[in-house]
């Protein structure tokens, strides 16, 4: 199986938002990458990540940042892969600043956006997308909602 999403913490300090995501995608069995690239600290590397990634056989990005929470975005105006922000939920704010960083990207460059630390939810949503695609995931997704009572999805 080849790589088909990957998981970008701004800093390690996000590996425990990012396991959530992971154990997600294990479930499904879907192939990931995990690598921490912060868009402040390391942009040449950031940019170099983004340009490769479908080259690669990314399929969806999953960027997880706190704070400012730019890495994102970053990583959605050098590709056009769907990028799925997960606001970080520490800093002063406890990631309100974060979740208005992600979801007020500018017209042209869209990032879709879960809950503040639910990279759950990404992973999730890492999967429905991969779905559209892949009739074996659909299935499995329709089984996963199951458990909530979906039983007409």
């Amino acid at each position: 199986m080849s790589l088909k999403v990957a998981i970008v913490m701004g800093s390690k300090s996000d590996a425990p938002i990012a396991e959530k995501a992971e154990a997600v995608l294990r479930e499904f069995d879907v192939q990931f990458q995990t690598v921490v690239i912060s868009a402040h600290r390391n942009p040449n590397k950031i940019r170099a990540f983004a340009l490769t990634a479908e080259n690669d056989g990314v399929a969806v990005i999953i960027a997880i940042a706190g704070l400012a929470a730019h890495l994102p975005g970053v990583i959605a105006s050098l590709t056009t892969l769907p990028v799925i922000g997960v606001p970080g939920d520490g800093g002063p704010l406890s990631g309100q600043d974060a979740l208005y960083s992600i979801v007020q990207m500018p017209a042209g460059v869209p990032v879709a956006c879960v809950g503040i630390g639910n990279s759950k939810n990404a992973a999730l949503l890492a999967v429905q997308i991969l779905g559209t695609g892949d009739t074996l995931l659909k299935s499995k997704m329709k089984e996963y909602r199951k458990q909530f009572g979906d039983n007409d999805v």
